[in-house]
């Protein structure tokens, strides 16, 4: 298992490095035992947090409520919650995404 992805209790744990006002939303690839996600939201009032949670649970298929903010979100590196997936499963298909971009 990657350094970026942790099992919890509650789900799944995506370690990540968020780079806000970017040309289009995307994953290019791991950092430092992150992911490092693109997104063209600007962080102001939250909405880089909310479009990251949106951009990941749109990968994985999941409802947003499925994804959430587990730390850092006043940060480039933040922790993300995934429930209702196994880890796997969620493994492939943010590597998959990582190949595709």
């Amino acid at each position: 298992m990657p350094d970026w992805l942790q099992p919890v209790a509650d789900g799944l744990i995506v370690a990540l490095h968020v780079q806000p006002r970017a040309s289009k939303n995307e994953i290019v690839g791991e950092q430092n035992g992150e992911l490092k996600v693109r997104l063209t939201s600007p962080p102001v009032d939250g909405a880089a947090n909310k479009l990251c949670c949106e951009f990941i649970a749109k990968l994985c298929g999941l409802p947003k409520r499925d994804v959430s903010i587990y730390s850092g979100d006043k940060s480039r590196h933040k922790r993300i919650l995934i429930t209702g997936l196994d880890a796997g499963f969620v493994q492939r298909l943010l590597e998959n995404a990582v190949k595709k971009s």
